[in-house]
């Protein structure tokens, strides 16, 4: 929950931010000369960029949300079996440990969501995020019938 709360936050944070540089650069176009205009243009393609970027982040967050929700119906959410430390951090090696048993289920059923997302998963656990994500994006791709490599 304390996720959705930071997000949230940070997402409205934002979209605040967008509104007030959009409302700069209109400010600088209507100025009228070739100098500000340009600056203007410059600027409004920041909140353009922004707003794909948080609508994109937004909609995978959503779909993978969706992934586990499905996964847990199943019963086929993958088990914290993951060794911490006193302060609750997860030991590396029962990371890796786990990693390989779901890299090793992933490459035996490469067309199966549910393995891609026990993977993702895992990639997490073991603090490699962009493989995670990647993993994630494959998870998803394959749930909707699309094909998206790793």
């Amino acid at each position: 929950m304390r996720a959705k709360i930071t997000y949230a936050v940070t997402a409205a944070v934002l979209v605040v931010y967008f509104v007030l540089a959009g409302d700069r650069g209109i400010m600088l176009i209507r100025h009228g000369t070739a100098l500000t205009i340009t600056f203007g243009v410059a600027v409004l393609i920041l909140p353009v960029i922004g707003v794909w970027f948080l609508w994109a982040n937004t909609q995978f967050v959503r779909k993978a949300n969706r992934l586990a929700e499905l996964l847990d119906a199943e019963g086929g959410l993958p088990v914290d079996e993951l060794r911490r430390d006193q302060h609750g951090r997860i030991d590396r090696d029962s990371a890796d440990e786990v990693f390989a048993r779901r890299k090793a289920e992933a490459e035996d059923t490469p067309g199966d969501w549910r393995c891609w997302f026990r993977l993702a998963v895992a990639y997490k656990d073991a603090r490699d995020t962009p493989r995670a994500r990647k993993a994630m994006q494959r998870a998803i791709a394959l749930h909707e019938g699309r094909t998206a490599g790793v």
